[in-house]
């Protein structure tokens, strides 16, 4: 959150968290610093431990004043998978931050079932991009790992199946731990490798910093089924 925060200050214009937000929108540049302060005071507060439910209520709520105002309305006017994306890169960050809040607040229950269908739908979307951008999918894949277009609908597939089990509460928390582990590993094998090569393109460091965050968020996520069966059917 921080890093994400620090991105917004350097380039003066909306993270991809926060990104797009279009031009005509009143106050625009005080809402590209506001959001600067929210990430970074909440990443800040979650590092601290008298301070981290707190963080954790400020950030659930930006974020979710921030979906239903910019990212819902974008997604019904102009609806498709890339519009989609945005939304749901929004909609990992806040399933992790409404976990974290219930957590910090000893409401295990409360707000979860919404925190996992956010989770769940974001996941769908994913898979739906890697079949419909196949080719910029297959792109990312390392050079040195063989079979560039199974692995592009392997794991579109995945987080298809993964998302799907989360909603409907079958394997849930197997399918929520794994898809947590793929993001991951997107993050560890797609992006890491890129910026330690010396990269200095912009775009590069945010989408990396980004795929962090998605990592943090989904495994906040699967935590919260900490306690259940790894191959419980409807059970919360």
């Amino acid at each position: 959150m921080v890093a994400l925060g620090i991105i917004c200050l350097i380039k003066r214009d909306f993270s991809p968290i926060w990104a797009p937000v279009h031009k005509g929108v009143p106050a625009r540049e005080l809402l590209i610093y506001l959001c600067a302060f929210v990430s970074v005071s909440c990443g800040i507060g979650l590092l601290w431990h008298r301070l981290a439910a707190t963080a954790a209520r400020v950030l659930l709520a930006w974020l979710l004043l921030w979906f239903l105002l910019f990212r819902l309305p974008f997604v019904v006017a102009s609806p498709g998978v890339e519009t989609s994306w945005s939304a749901c890169e929004t909609a990992v960050m806040l399933a992790g931050a409404w976990v974290l809040y219930v957590w910090f607040a000893s409401e295990w229950d409360k707000g979860l079932p919404i925190a996992r269908v956010l989770y769940g739908l974001a996941l769908i979307v994913f898979g739906l991009a890697h079949f419909m951008y196949l080719k910029n999918t297959v792109s990312l894949v390392p050079r040195w790992l063989p079979w560039h277009v199974f692995w592009a609908y392997f794991t579109g597939g995945a987080f298809i199946a993964a998302g799907l089990a989360v909603l409907i509460g079958v394997y849930a928390r197997l399918a929520a731990s794994l898809s947590a582990f793929e993001i991951g590993m997107f993050t560890l094998l797609v992006w890491v490798p890129i910026v330690a090569a010396g990269s200095k393109d912009a775009y590069q460091w945010s989408e990396t910093i980004v795929s962090a965050a998605l990592t943090a968020g989904a495994i906040v996520v699967a935590e919260s089924y900490r306690g259940v069966p790894w191959l419980a059917v409807n059970k919360r």
